[in-house]
């Protein structure tokens, strides 16, 4: 083997043991997040989890803020990209915009997505700083259901950043409320906040606007 094979192969090596490691630490990082908050979690509690130094966290985060950070894209790059699916699953923007609202849902419910996301970030980051980070990550997602649903003339031609924003800070609602539900009323909230949005919606398509015109 060639010199040149051989360095490669270690660098190959080097570089998947790093991926190892930092995977290894997000995953500790979000149960602790998950557990103990973003104040309870130390450096050190994270890696002991793994066995590692806390020289190994600071050669993939530069902090304890970082850390989270990366752990709330993880989340957040997950939760979008399965909302985002489960729209693609269906042909038609409207039931594929209920799917998609009803995965986001239930990752609210999910007591790591939940407290991670809604309730530890906006501390761990600053309201500012999450605020952007949430239009970052779902937004676009809105966004481009809102767009589909008028291009297909499901709901009637709106001021699409408007009508966004809107939906954006209704979704944002409904998350927090699910997040900081206790588990036996998650459900019920859950399906409650499905249903009141949904006909909320509904008030936007064309035939809805008909019948309150009285035409």
């Amino acid at each position: 083997m060639s010199y040149a094979l051989r360095m490669s192969t270690v660098k190959s090596r080097r570089e998947q043991y790093s991926e190892a490691t930092r995977a290894a630490l997000l995953a500790a990082a979000t149960r602790r997040f998950a557990e103990r908050g973003f104040a309870g979690t130390t450096l050190e509690d994270v890696a002991t989890d793994i066995q590692a130094t806390r020289g190994a966290i600071y050669h993939h985060f530069a902090n304890k803020t970082a850390l989270f950070e990366a752990v709330f894209e993880q989340l957040e790059t997950d939760a979008m990209e399965l909302s985002a699916a489960a729209a693609a699953r269906f042909p038609d923007p409207w039931p594929a915009a209920l799917a998609a609202l009803d995965v986001f849902l239930d990752h609210c419910c999910d007591p790591v997505y939940g407290r991670v996301v809604w309730q530890e970030a906006p501390i761990a980051l600053g309201w500012r700083r999450w605020q952007a980070a949430e239009e970052q990550y779902a937004y676009g997602l809105i966004e481009q259901l809102l767009k589909a649903l008028m291009d297909g003339g499901d709901i009637e031609d709106q001021p699409l950043e408007t009508t966004t924003r809107l939906v954006f800070g209704m979704l944002g609602t409904a998350g927090l409320a699910l997040a900081e539900a206790s588990d036996v009323d998650k459900a019920r909230l859950k399906a409650e906040y499905a249903s009141i949005i949904g006909r909320m919606a509904s008030g936007l398509r064309p035939a809805a606007n008909e019948a309150f015109r009285g035409d």
